[in-house]
């Protein structure tokens, strides 16, 4: 697993956020909230952060044949390219040494990243990545939708647009780790066009409640909701059979039980600057 050399960089720092954490009673069921300040900053994804990042793919993709270990690596590797979210333990110029230890070897709470799809076409995670769209359109879409998708896979420079984080993290963050990812992509351009992408794909995690499946949607990352409103071609499959309880659980007493779904969207490149102008104003 390869990283660039350690250094805070934009989103250099998030405001104070509040982690929910449950607490149970003595019958083990969850009654309410315990808020905890934070403050988060963005950082370089290096080789330790190799099994968050791989715990927050896995939450993503959950059962589906898609070797997110290499997916990882690959993330980490890239110079330039996309932020690790982790906790800040204090940025002052006298901080200690055992200070920035301890920020650096924090727990991966998100990652905000592109990888250049058309770029690593012949890696074998990609290959997974291309063979579950074809499946899940093939399943779920209509036949021109098919057609188009299976089109894009094969003509487009393509972007996979990774926007992942813990449940607790609010939307707030994202804006500042999108425009982060942004201004990378636009200076990456200059460098390998391989990156002046057509288009970019983002798998968003959603869910309804069990009752009535034909209720509004409801996401996890509240600003994707902008994103999946930008989306030229956009669709959904339950992933109810390989859920994790985060998804899909009861958290509180009267909670409704819900069903989770992944939607698969897919927009045009050059949306992304309108849609993080969007997303930065929606959390404000």
């Amino acid at each position: 697993m390869a990283g660039p050399t350690k250094k805070s960089r934009k989103p250099a720092k998030a405001e104070e956020s509040d982690e929910s954490m449950s607490e149970e009673s003595e019958s083990g069921t969850y009654h309410g909230q315990q808020e905890i300040q934070a403050t988060f900053e963005g950082r370089n994804p290096e080789g330790q952060d190799f099994h968050g990042i791989k715990q927050l793919l896995h939450q993503l993709f959950l059962k589906a044949h898609i070797d997110i270990s290499q997916m990882s690596d690959m993330l980490i590797a890239q110079h330039g390219i996309g932020s690790v979210l982790k906790q800040s333990f204090g940025d002052d110029d006298d901080d200690n040494e055992d200070d920035t230890d301890i920020s650096e070897e924090s727990d991966v709470f998100g990652i905000t990243s592109v990888i250049n799809l058309t770029s690593h076409k012949e890696t074998p995670c990609v290959q997974q990545f291309y063979a579950l769209l074809e499946e899940m359109s093939s399943k779920h879409t209509d036949s021109v939708t098919k057609e188009n998708i299976k089109k894009l896979l094969a003509e487009s420079k393509l972007g996979f647009l990774v926007n992942e984080r813990f449940v607790n993290i609010p939307a707030k963050i994202s804006a500042v780790m999108l425009n982060s990812l942004y201004e990378e992509v636009e200076r990456m351009k200059k460098k390998d066009p391989s990156y002046n992408f057509d288009h970019y794909i983002m798998i968003s995690k959603t869910c309804r409640p069990k009752e009535n499946k034909d209720s509004e949607e409801i996401f996890s990352n509240d600003e994707e909701e902008l994103v999946s409103k930008a989306a030229d071609i956009s669709f959904e499959f339950s992933v109810a059979n390989e859920s994790d309880t985060g998804l899909g659980g009861r958290w509180l007493s009267e909670d409704k039980q819900v069903v989770p779904y992944r939607r698969i969207l897919i927009f045009k490149a050059d949306k992304l600057k309108n849609i993080v102008a969007q997303v930065t104003a929606f959390v404000q």
